[in-house]
């Protein structure tokens, strides 16, 4: 069974780091990282989304198909572009993106775009924050996460907060609530957790905002933070995962390679997410530690990705 990733894919352009300053082309976007990921660990792909009738867009979807994953419910328009992000890079491989999105392909992707042939061959809906950033696509996103709920798939939320998208900020944290309420696994960076904390109705602390996300009937929660322990939570247990320190070269796809081991793995081993326990999750958690680790030693996004081979 395999993992439906919907979202962006983008272009990102890397900095060479030098004046003058020249940049890379490669294909990216959070969920199309997923997607890539586990199609090179071996595992079935598909990717949801819309990119533009352009000479961008065309290299994206090339791309996503050398790499294995499905694209038959991929939508191309001619009414934007594909979007694109420029990456600058520090000396710890830290990025700092400048986006040009919207307008963008991407956020022109509407409910009935969903196919329900679509929820019928896979296990997990896997979705990112960024294609929450306007209303419309908003709506598109929630609404193929209720398809994909009613279908029975495992929904899977990494919130991947980027804060320069949004046209402000006024319905970020409803919107990713809204979400977080339909989702089984929620993964967050210790920062995107901060900011729910100081950012929703009421203001909470950490441990409060994570017991929000099981009552509202969430089965899974992931805070990274950096090369510190992941920290794993089922709604009566906690437990940390240790992350082997890698000299980071770019750290630009190191989430997207940790959620896409995760999803993998738990699907790999039929992991139920109704009635598991934290023991069921940690190997996973640990595996797809393994795929960043790797991840951030190498440049750009669906090439840095491992491989089953270079876990081996």
């Amino acid at each position: 069974m395999s993992v439906i990733c919907f979202g962006e894919v983008l272009i990102d352009f890397l900095s060479d780091g030098k004046i003058p300053e020249s940049f890379t082309k490669y294909a990216g976007g959070a969920p199309a990282n997923v997607a890539v990921a586990i199609s090179k660990l071996q595992g079935e792909s598909f990717f949801c989304g819309m990119v533009g009738n352009d000479m961008f867009g065309h290299f994206l979807l090339e791309q996503l198909q050398c790499y294995g994953v499905n694209t038959q419910w991929v939508k191309v328009t001619s009414v934007a572009k594909t979007a694109l992000a420029f990456v600058s890079l520090d000396e710890q491989g830290e990025r700092t993106f400048s986006f040009y999105r919207p307008p963008a392909a991407d956020l022109l992707f509407r409910n009935t775009d969903f196919s329900p042939e679509l929820f019928k061959q896979a296990k997990v809906f896997h979705l990112c924050s960024n294609s929450l950033t306007e209303k419309s696509i908003y709506h598109a996103s929630l609404a193929g996460v209720k398809m994909a709920k009613n279908a029975g798939l495992t929904i899977s939320f990494d919130i991947n907060l980027r804060l320069n998208l949004w046209p402000s900020t006024r319905y970020t944290a409803e919107r990713i609530w809204h979400i977080i309420g339909n989702a089984d696994i929620v993964k967050f960076a210790q920062e995107e957790l901060e900011f729910l904390c100081n950012n929703s109705n009421k203001p909470s602390t950490l441990e409060q905002t994570i017991a929000r996300c099981f009552e509202q009937g969430v089965k899974l929660v992931i805070v990274t933070n950096g090369a510190k322990p992941i920290s794993v939570y089922t709604d009566n247990q906690m437990s940390e995962v240790a992350i082997k320190p890698m000299p980071a070269s770019d750290t630009t796809a190191a989430g997207d390679s940790f959620i896409a081991g995760v999803l993998f793995d738990l699907v790999k081993r039929q992991i139920a997410i109704d009635g598991a326990q934290l023991n069921d999750y940690l190997p996973s958690i640990a595996f797809g530690a393994q795929c960043a680790a790797i991840t951030v030693t190498r440049f750009g996004s669906f090439t840095a990705l491992p491989t089953a081979q270079d876990l081996n």
